[in-house]
Formats: C-alpha cells, sequence, structure tokens
C-alpha cells in the first residue's frame, strides 16, 4: 500500500524532525517506567479489569506535555487520557495515538517485554510510529511514507527489512497470553502444509518489530485490541515493508467508531497470501 503525505507533514525534513523528537520522547518515558520498574509496583484495576500501574501513569504524562511541546496544535489520544467522541476525533486530519505502556501484565511480570507505542495518525492510517522497549535500551521507528524503518540503540542505527518468505516452514509469532482454539487450529493446518511452524511466544507491540527485523514471517491477532496498542508498531512494520490486514484483506484502518481493532494478520511478505489459512 502505498501512502502519501499531505498536509502539514508532507516534506521529508519535517517528518524526520517530528520523528527524532518523538524517539527523544519515548526514550524519556522508558527511563521514567525503568524506574518504577526497579523498585515495588502497586497495581490497580480499570473499569474493563486490565491493570493500571503508577508506571502507566507516569509514561502518559511524560509524553502527553512533550507531544504538546513537539505539535502545540496536534490532539493526542492516549489509553490513559480519556477518549474523545468519534465525530471530534474523525474531524482531526492529524492526531497523535500513545499507548504509553503497553504490555502491563508483561511489566508486572518482569519478563521486558513491554512497550511504549506513539503514531501519528494522519486521515485514518498511521504513517509514523515510534515502539520504545525500555528493558532493551532500543526504540524502532518507521515512516510509511519514505518506505523507512530503523532500529535505535545507543548510537547504534539498524535498517529494517521485512523478510520475503520463502516457501518453507513459516514463523508465527504471537502473544504469550492470547490464542485459544481458533489460532490452534490455524497453526494445526500451516503444520500440515509446511510440515512444521516455528511459534514464538512475545508480549506488546514487539510482536510487529519481530516482522518488521526480518525474524518472523505472520503474526495473527484474533483478539481483541485497541488501536493505541497497534498503530505505532503497524507504522514500523509497513515502513519494512509489510503489512497489517484485516481478515476481509483490506488494512488495518484507524479512526473508527469503535477504538477496538477487529482480528487482523500482520505479515511481513504481503505477497504471499497468509490470509486463506484464516478463512
Amino acid at each position: 500500500m502505498t501512502v502519501a503525505a499531505v498536509g502539514p507533514f508532507a516534506e521529508a525534513a519535517k517528518r524526520a524532525a517530528l520523528l527524532e523528537a518523538v524517539v527523544k520522547a519515548v526514550e524519556a518515558a522508558g527511563v521514567r517506567i525503568m524506574e518504577i520498574y526497579a523498585g515495588e509496583v502497586e497495581v490497580q484495576l480499570k473499569a474493563d479489569q486490565t491493570p493500571l500501574t503508577a508506571a502507566d501513569l507516569a509514561s502518559h504524562t511524560l509524553l502527553s506535555a512533550a507531544l504538546s511541546r513537539i505539535e502545540p496544535a496536534l490532539p493526542i489520544v492516549s489509553e490513559e487520557g480519556g477518549l474523545p467522541s468519534h465525530d471530534e476525533r474523525a474531524a482531526w486530519p492529524a492526531y497523535w495515538l500513545v499507548d504509553p505502556l503497553d504490555g502491563t501484565k508483561e511489566f508486572l511480570a518482569r519478563n521486558g517485554e513491554f512497550t511504549v507505542n506513539v503514531a501519528l495518525i494522519e486521515h485514518g492510517a498511521p504513517t509514523l510510529g515510534a515502539v520504545g522497549v525500555p528493558a532493551q535500551g532500543r526504540v524502532f521507528i518507521g515512516d510509511v511514507v519514505a518506505r523507512e524503518a530503523w532500529r535505535l540503540e545507543g548510537t547504534r542505527r539498524d535498517r529494517l527489512q521485512a523478510r520475503c518468505h520463502d516457501g518453507g516452514p513459516p514463523t508465527l509469532v504471537a502473544s504469550r497470553r492470547h490464542g485459544g482454539e481458533r489460532l490452534a487450529g490455524v497453526i494445526e493446518r500451516l503444520e500440515r502444509a509446511y510440515g512444521s511452524v516455528e511459534l514464538l511466544n512475545v508480549g506488546s507491540a514487539l510482536k510487529f518489530c519481530l516482522l518488521a527485523a526480518g525474524q518472523g514471517d505472520v503474526y495473527p491477532r484474533l483478539a481483541p485490541t485497541s488501536e493505541w496498542d497497534t498503530a505505532a508498531a503497524q507504522a514500523v512494520l509497513e515502513a519494512a515493508g509489510g503489512a497489517v490486514l484485516q481478515l476481509t484483506g483490506g488494512p488495518l484502518a484507524y479512526t473508527k467508531a469503535d477504538i477496538l481493532n477487529p482480528s487482523f494478520v500482520a505479515v511481513a511478505d504481503p505477497t504471499a497470501d497468509w490470509l486463506r489459512w484464516f478463512r
């Protein structure tokens, strides 16, 4: 899918500067999260019974302030900041979509597989994304318009390129905590077709990043997610040459009336027909 830049973020230099500023904000949020991670963590339950910690709230506060400084005119939608009405969101040509701490359960499990996600949404699609991995000291970034994605670690900068499928047994990336019988059935069909399947269970938005880095082929998500869970990492994967598809074949879209996403399949190689295994 080709995405054209329009409006105030059309110039490549502007987009690069914007993404650089976002990376600094994501890194700062990661530092604060790791300070809390090092101590005792108290947990609250939100209305939907998902966990909330001081790290979620501290990251939200820091990112909201930083993004407001970077582009004061851009609205911010954050998981921890309340959700404006669909009519209001639909009127915005561009806005930030933020998950201050994706993978709170991984944070509480202390396995390091949690991320900080910031995306720029333009006309219903994520076009810039930064996914920070505080426990690893890494940030994955992508510009869908420029078709460039990178992994940043200290002063190191590695180009990301999703891999082509060679027709052999695939590597399937899956959630640590979601799957169930439907996913098990897909894995069984893939094993019959290819002889074997390598399964990587990973938390948070890192699953998309593994595909972008050429370490996996397909990530099916057949359980609920929200737009802020997926937007930044979708931008990284699409910038690296992959795609995130609804089971109908269309791209995963944003600024929907319902913030919940439908089931989707993220793929490293969009020319391979992975969707046939889910129909």
